[in-house]
C-alpha cells in the first residue's frame, strides 16, 4: 500500500476547506508572475532613457512605465494577500481538526499510558507540533508555489533578453542549489528529528521542574537538584553547537554562491565589450544586475521551505505516536457488576515489560468496605489501585468489580463505577461550581452545592465575593492544596461512584485542612467501597482491612489492632511513624 505524503495526510483533515488550499497556491503563483512585471517596465524605462539620452525630454513614457510598475507591484501584493487569506482559513481548520482528533483519541487512552508518555510531550504535540503544521499550510506552502512560479518566470526573463547573460546568471544558481541539496538531504532529516527530540525532552522536563518548585522551596534545594532538567539543556546546547559547526562551511559556500552572480555579470561585461559597448548589451546588463538579486532571495526561500517540510514531517510522526497508542479495549462479552466488591486474582503487572511492579497479588474487598493500602515506597500501592480503575491492564491475572472483569465492563460504565481522588488534585481554570460539575455534567446547581457542603467546602466559597461562581486561577484567586482537595472530593461526591480510590489524598493538607478533608472523607465513604492509599498510618486506623504491600507483593493483611500487635512489617512501620510524629526541633542553648 502506497504511503500518503505529508501534504495528503494534512489535507485529509481539511474537509470542505481543501479547495481553499488549492486556491492559495494559484493566487500565490499568480502573484509571483505578476511581481515580475515591474522588472519588465524597469527595463522599458532604462531602454527609453538610453535611447533618449542626452535629450531626456523625448523620454515621454517613463512616467507611464513607472506608474505601471507600481500598479503591478500593488496588484501582486493584493493577489498574494488573497492567497494568504485562503491558506489561513484552510490551515486553521486543518490545525483545529488535528487537535480535535488528538484530544478525542487521548480521551480514549488509559490514564496510566498518558502519564507514562509525559504531559509535557503531549502538550507540545497538541499545541506546538500541530501549530507547525498550521504554519506550513498557512505560509510555507503558498510561498513554495510562489517560489516555483518565480523560478519559471525568472528563467523566461533571463533567457529572453540575452541568453548568454542568462546562462551565466544560472551558474551561481546551480552551485547554490547543489550546496543547498547537501544541507537539506537525509542527514538534515535526521538532524531535524534530533532537534525536535531535544526540544521535546526540554519541554517535558520543564513541566516536571515547574511542578517540583514547591518541593524545592520547602526543602531549600537549588536548581541543581533537578539534574535531569539541566541535563536536557546541556544536551541541547552540545547538539546546537555541534550542528552549527557542521553547517558552517556549507552555509558559507551557499552564501558565496548565490551572491556571486555579479562577479559573472561583471566578467561577462568586460569580456563581451572588448570591442566597444553596445547600447542593447549595456541595457540588458543593467537589467540583469537589477533582476538577479531576486534569484538569491528565491533560493533562500526554497532552502527554508525544505527545512520546514522536514519539520512538518517530524510533526506528523510525533502526532502518529499519539494516534497509534492503543485505546482501552472493551471485551466482546459485555458484563455488568453485580455489586461493588473488588477482587484481584494472581495479578502480575510490569510497566516496562522487564521488572514486575506487582507479582501474583490476590486480595478481596467486600462491597461497602473501607480498606487501606500501606507499605514502603515503591511497594506497588498506587499501581494496584490503578489497575482497579483500569489505568493499566494486567499482564496476567484478573481484576474484577462486582464479579465482572474490568476488561469486560464498558469504559463509560467503569468510569461511572470507580472514582479516583488523586494525591495532587487537578482543577481547571473555571468556576468552583463548574469544577464540581465535572463529576456529573447533568447535575443541577442544588446537587452541586449539596456536594460542596458535604465536602466541607463552604468556608472556601464564603471567602470570595462571587462564592461558587468564583473562577479559579483568575485575578489572583488560587486555592491551597487542601482546599483543592476538598473541591475534588465534592466532585467525587457529585459523581456518586460506588467505588472510591483515595491516593494519599491528605499529603499536602495543613492540620486545619486535614481535619476538614478527613471529615469530607467520612461523608464520602458512606455506603461506598473505599480504597485508601496512605503513608500517614494514623489515617487508616478505622479501616475494615489493611493490606501491607512490599516489593510488589502482599506482605500482610488484617485489621489495625491485629497488625499492630503482630510485630511484622506494619508493626515496625507503626513504631517508626509514632517516633517520627514526636520529633521536635531542639533549640540551641
Amino acid at each position: 500500500m502506497k504511503q500518503q505524503s505529508n501534504l495528503a495526510r494534512l489535507l485529509g483533515y481539511a474537509g470542505k476547506h481543501k479547495i481553499l488550499t488549492y486556491l492559495s497556491w494559484i493566487f500565490s503563483a499568480a502573484s509571483a508572475l505578476i511581481a515580475l512585471m515591474p522588472f519588465w517596465y524597469i527595463w522599458r524605462i532604462l531602454k527609453e532613457a538610453l535611447e533618449a539620452a542626452p535629450d531626456f525630454e523625448n523620454a515621454v513614457y517613463i512616467t507611464h512605465y513607472g506608474w505601471m510598475a507600481m500598479l503591478y507591484a500593488v496588484l501582486s501584493m493584493l493577489v498574494y494577500i488573497a492567497g494568504l487569506m485562503c491558506s489561513h482559513l484552510s490551515a486553521f481548520r486543518i490545525a483545529t481538526n488535528v487537535r480535535l482528533a488528538l484530544i478525542h483519541h487521548i480521551s480514549t487512552l488509559p490514564l496510566g499510558k498518558i502519564e507514562q508518555f509525559g504531559t509535557g510531550k503531549l502538550r507540545r504535540i497538541i499545541s506546538e507540533t500541530s501549530g507547525s503544521a498550521e504554519t506550513y499550510l498557512a505560509h510555507q506552502l503558498p510561498d513554495k508555489a510562489k517560489a516555483f512560479a518565480t523560478i519559471v518566470g525568472l528563467l523566461a526573463l533571463l533567457l529572453v533578453f540575452d541568453w548568454r547573460l542568462g546562462l551565466l546568471s544560472l551558474i551561481p544558481v546551480v552551485l547554490g542549489f547543489a550546496t543547498m541539496t547537501r544541507m537539506t538531504g537525509k542527514g538534515m532529516q535526521q538532524k531535524m528529528v534530533e532537534y525536535q527530540n531535544a526540544l521535546s525532552a526540554m519541554s517535558c522536563e520543564a513541566v516536571e521542574y515547574v511542578r517540583g518548585i514547591p518541593v524545592v522551596k520547602t526543602f531549600g534545594q537549588t536548581v541543581f537538584s533537578f539534574k535531569k532538567f539541566k541535563a536536557t539543556i546541556d544536551n541541547y546546547e552540545k547538539w546546537a553547537v555541534a550542528y552549527t559547526k557542521e553547517l558552517r562551511l556549507p552555509m558559507m559556500l551557499y552564501t558565496l554562491a548565490i551572491n556571486s552572480v555579479f562577479v559573472f555579470l561583471i566578467a561577462a561585461g568586460i569580456c563581451f565589450t572588448g570591442n566597444g559597448v553596445e547600447e542593447k548589451f549595456l541595457l540588458n546588463l543593467l537589467f540583469y544586475i537589477i533582476l538577479t538579486p531576486v534569484i538569491s532571495l528565491t533560493l533562500g526561500k526554497m532552502m527554508r521551505q525544505s527545512e520546514n517540510e522536514m519539520i512538518v514531517g517530524d510533526a506528523l510522526q510525533r502526532i502518529d505516536t499519539v494516534l497509534s497508542m492503543e485505546p482501552l479495549a472493551e471485551g466482546r462479552n459485555r458484563k455488568h457488576p453485580k455489586d461493588f466488591s473488588v477482587e484481584l486474582k494472581d495479578v502480575t503487572f510490569s510497566y516496562d515489560g522487564n521488572t514486575n511492579a506487582l507479582q501474583n497479588v490476590s486480595l478481596k474487598i467486600g462491597a461497602g468496605e473501607t480498606v487501606a493500602f500501606v507499605g514502603p515506597s515503591g511497594g506497588g500501592k498506587t499501581t494496584l489501585a490503578s489497575l482497579v480503575a483500569r489505568f493499566f491492564d494486567t499482564q496476567s491475572g484478573s481484576v474484577t468489580v462486582g464479579g465482572a472483569d474490568v476488561k469486560d465492563i464498558g469504559n463509560k460504565e467503569l468510569m461511572d463505577t470507580v472514582s479516583f481522588v488523586f494525591q495532587i488534585s487537578r482543577l481547571i481554570k473555571a468556576s468552583i461550581l463548574d469544577n464540581v460539575r465535572m463529576g456529573r455534567k447533568d447535575a443541577t446547581r442544588e446537587e452541586a452545592m449539596q456536594a460542596l457542603k458535604a465536602a466541607q467546602c463552604m468556608d472556601i466559597i464564603e471567602k470570595f465575593p462571587d462564592r461558587e461562581n468564583t473562577v479559579i486561577g483568575r485575578e489572583g484567586v488560587y486555592l491551597s492544596g487542601g482546599e483543592q482537595q476538598r473541591i475534588a472530593i465534592a466532585r467525587a461526591m457529585l459523581k456518586n461512584a460506588p467505588v472510591i480510590i483515595l491516593d494519599e489524598a491528605t499529603a499536602f493538607a495543613d492540620p486545619d485542612n486535614e481535619a476538614k478533608v478527613q471529615a469530607a472523607f467520612t461523608e464520602l465513604a458512606k455506603g461506598r467501597t473505599v480504597i485508601m492509599i496512605a503513608h500517614r498510618l494514623s489515617t487508616v486506623a478505622g479501616a475494615d482491612n489493611i493490606f501491607v504491600l512490599k516489593d510488589g507483593g502482599l506482605a500482610e493483611s488484617g485489621k489495625f489492632e491485629t497488625l499492630q500487635k503482630a510485630g511484622g512489617l506494619f508493626g515496625k512501620m507503626w513504631q517508626d511513624y509514632q517516633e517520627s510524629v514526636q520529633w521536635k526541633v531542639a533549640k540551641e542553648a
